[in-house]
Order: structure tokens, then C-alpha cells, then sequence
């Protein structure tokens, strides 16, 4: 597999802001918070604000990886019917504002109800970038990668700090797009400052790959982003943002710009990159 395959869309825009010597900025929100439109509008304030990549969430009924402000806003969501058909359409509707790439981070049940291949299909079609499967390790994924491989979805796969090297080896050889790098034991959510388990993880990580790594798990501001993106490829940042997401889009445009500045931060050049 060449790299300029491996990178997908969603690598593709990383290394771009690699190449102008800054991390990249990758921003979640849930879609469907604090309402359908009001989600997607949310969404179009991350672009808006600076972000070079976006993670859409697809609430699910038991999010098991989710902290508590993630499993919130997905219980809003899902009192409010919101149905994987609505993700969907909320993709196709942010996708068509920008070129920004657009991955959905789901658990596993609801793409598997939906039909692995029949997702992929209407996924790739309204212009999704691809996959993040927090719960779905590549030794259980033989269906969603070749489907992934057959409609060019990026496969984007999670380490963590209690990863071997083998594991870590195994699980990027899958990936397409980024390598997701938790940088925290447990669950999502903001932080005070960013574990120290982050650095080793991300050498770990890339001795044995050339895809970007992006750290997640914890970021909350711009300091923050600007400590990740000095050996970082990409900051990964979700609670921070869904917080604003209950203020409005203003709120969360301020903080992307805010995140967006952090990760142009001096010194330029990142180590390892």
C-alpha cells in the first residue's frame, strides 16, 4: 500500500498541516446536540473556527468509552429520535459546506445494524472521509476493512497507553488515515492537564509507522494543544468542545480559534515530525 493511499483524506490533511509545521487541529462534536440543526450548525463552527479535520460522533444507548459530558449530549440527542439515518444526513450537510474532512467515531452495534457494506456504500457516497471505532479492534474487523477498502473509508484505530509494541504494530497496519493515540487510561473527558503517559505512547507509536498520530483524551484549551502539538501530529479534542456546543455555535468557534492558535504555537517544528 503506497502512503499516499494509507494517508486517506483524513491523514492527507494532517501532513498538509504538518507541512506548514504545525499539528493539526481534529475537532468532535455528537451530532444531534443540542438538536439536529443546532448540531449541525456546531459542526460548521469547528470549520468555521479552524479545524483541519472533524470527528462526528453517532450517539449510542451505551457508551461505554464516553465520560460524562459526551454521554450527556448523546442522551439529548437520542431523546430528541436522532436515528443513524440523521448522522448521516448531518455529514452529507457538512461535508458539502467545506472541504474538511469528515470521520464518524461510532461504536460498532449501530454500523452493524445498519449493514456493514450498506453503510459504507451511503457513507462514502454524501462524502464521509471514513471511520474512528473506539470498541472495533482490526482482529475483529475483517468485514468493516474491506468494505472501508472497497469504497476508500479511512480506518482509524485507537492505542493506549497499556498497548505492547505488538499490538501497536498489529493495530496500525490496519489503519488508514491517522492512528488515534488515547492518551489517558479511561474514559473521554477534559482535563487539568495531559497525561504523561501521552509521549511514550506516541514514539511508541510511530517507531513502526509513517500515518500521522493524533493524541486524544483530555485537551481543553490552548496551552494544552499548544504542550500536544510540540510531538503530536494532530490534537484530538471532544468534551472541551461539546461543553461549548451547549452555549452555541459563538462559543464553539471561540474555542476552536482558541485550540487553532494553540497548535500554531512556536516552536514550529515538532519532534518527530
Amino acid at each position: 500500500m503506497s502512503e499516499l493511499v494509507a494517508l486517506g483524506k483524513a491523514g492527507a490533511a494532517v501532513r498538509k498541516a504538518n507541512g506548514e509545521g504545525r499539528a493539526a487541529l481534529i475537532g468532535y462534536l455528537p451530532a444531534g446536540f443540542p438538536s439536529y440543526d443546532g448540531g449541525i450548525d456546531a459542526i460548521k463552527a469547528m470549520i468555521d473556527g479552524g479545524a483541519d479535520v472533524l470527528e462526528i460522533g453517532l450517539p449510542y444507548s451505551d457508551p461505554v468509552m464516553d465520560g460524562v459530558t459526551i454521554q450527556r449530549a448523546s442522551e439529548v440527542a437520542l431523546a430528541h429520535g436522532l436515528r443513524t439515518r440523521d448522522v448521516l444526513s448531518t455529514v452529507e450537510k457538512v461535508a458539502s459546506y467545506s472541504d474538511v474532512p469528515v470521520l464518524v467515531m461510532t461504536y460498532w452495534n449501530p454500523i452493524e445494524r445498519y449493514g456493514v457494506d450498506r453503510f459504507a456504500v451511503d457513507f462514502a457516497g454524501i462524502g464521509g472521509a471514513g471511520l474512528i471505532t473506539p470498541d472495533l479492534i482490526p482482529d475483529e474487523g475483517a468485514e468493516w476493512i474491506a468494505a472501508a477498502d472497497k469504497n476508500d473509508l479511512d480506518k482509524v484505530f485507537l492505542v493506549s497507553p497499556s498497548s505492547t509494541d505488538e499490538r501497536i504494530r498489529l493495530t496500525t497496519s490496519s489503519c488508514r488515515g491517522f492512528v488515534y493515540a488515547t492518551a489517558v487510561m479511561g474514559v473521554t473527558g477534559a482535563r487539568e492537564k495531559p497525561s504523561d503517559l501521552a509521549p511514550p505512547l506516541v514514539a511508541r507509536t510511530k517507531a513502526v509507522t509513517g500515518l500521522p498520530v493524533g493524541v486524544g483524551l483530555g485537551v481543553s484549551n490552548g496551552d494544552q494543544a499548544a504542550g500536544i502539538a510540540a510531538y503530536a501530529d494532530a490534537v484530538i479534542v471532544g468534551s472541551a468542545l461539546v461543553k461549548a456546543a451547549a452555549d452555541g455555535p459563538a462559543a464553539v468557534r471561540a474555542l476552536t480559534e482558541e485550540l487553532a492558535e494553540g497548535v500554531r504555537r512556536e516552536p514550529s517544528t515538532a519532534a518527530g515530525r
